[in-house]
């Protein structure tokens, strides 16, 4: 891979993905359609000669063709609010792969755990897709289209990606929680501090997910992109308060509560069908990526939290 396209790099996988594919000495071309966050990402990666951009509209598959047309793979990280998912989600899945299929170019989508629901084990790449929510079932229809037969030029691939955090992160479950802290302000943390979770570092997901798309034989294909392990709300509250100094209270938010706060707000209504995924133990297994990529990379949950937040912390 010589040159590469992000749709959607001004998201938090996708400024992760433009971070690692400039290590690697890519060329990139962010895609996006507003001028002034493609301008800020420039200025964040210190103008970087590899670095370029296009402006266009993800749900326009002609303004995609335009700016792909000459790069060797396309990252798909562009998504959609939860509010609209229903609504735009197989939009964007349709003018995506069109421009793929179009162009003749492999494709790596990103997308999240949604379609297995209600699970507590370590489930692999083949553990059944059985969703329970409105947003599983979308997700599952999603990948469907992925994978149509009616494309047959497009050569894609799903990777999938838990809860994660990280310098990029943006609209994740757990930012609420680190953008307070690092503000000094009282938080929340959506879900129950005692449970443990999965959350993956997206420096590491980055990598992981460039090292999958290098292998030819890795399209058609889903890809699990484990974390670390597992970790508590409270264990991560006490590195964040050594980090910080804040010491002020961090409110859990359980499902009764998030249903309250979503008479008022549209994005924490759509929250709470998703609230399962704070309590229960569905943990992503990595032997595929082991087996047939390499080893997992995996920054200490300490390590990870604290770069996030001094980060967090620099910004303000």
């Amino acid at each position: 891979m010589k040159t590469a396209i992000v749709l959607g790099a001004t998201g938090g996988t996708g400024k992760a993905l433009v971070s690692e594919l400039l290590d690697r000495r890519i060329e990139v071309i962010a895609f996006g359609r507003s001028e002034n966050k493609m301008k800020v990402l420039m200025e964040e990666f210190d103008f970087n000669p590899q670095l370029t951009y296009k402006l266009g509209d993800i749900f326009d598959s002609q303004t995609i063709i335009s700016a792909a047309k000459n790069v060797d793979v396309m990252f798909q990280c562009a998504n959609v609010k939860y509010q609209e998912m229903e609504e735009k989600l197989q939009l964007l899945g349709e003018s995506v792969m069109q421009a793929a299929d179009i162009l003749k170019k492999k494709i790596v989508v990103v997308d999240g755990i949604y379609v297995y629901g209600h699970q507590v084990t370590k489930g692999d790449e083949n553990h059944p897709q059985n969703p329970h929510t409105k947003k599983g079932k979308i997700r599952v229809e999603f990948e469907n289209l992925i994978f149509s037969d009616k494309w047959k030029n497009a050569k894609a691939l799903i990777v999938r990606l838990p809860d994660y955090y990280g310098p990029s992160a943006q609209t994740s479950y757990l930012q609420f929680t680190l953008e307070g802290m690092a503000s000094q302000k009282s938080s929340i943390f959506l879900g129950n501090l005692k449970t443990p979770r999965e959350y993956v570092y997206l420096p590491d997901a980055a990598k992981m997910i460039v090292n999958i798309a290098e292998k030819d034989d890795a399209y058609g294909e889903n890809w699990n992109i484990p974390g670390t392990g597992l970790i508590s709300g409270k264990e991560i509250i006490k590195i964040a308060r050594n980090v910080t100094g804040n010491q002020k209270i961090v409110l859990p938010l359980k499902k009764n509560m998030i249903r309250l706060v979503g008479l008022f707000d549209p994005l924490m209504k759509e929250v709470v069908e998703m609230m399962y995924l704070t309590k229960e133990g569905f943990v992503l297994n990595g032997e595929k990526y082991e087996n047939r990529i390499g080893s997992i990379p995996k920054t200490p949950f300490k390590i990870g939290l604290e770069e996030n937040l001094h980060y967090l912390m620099e910004k303000k």
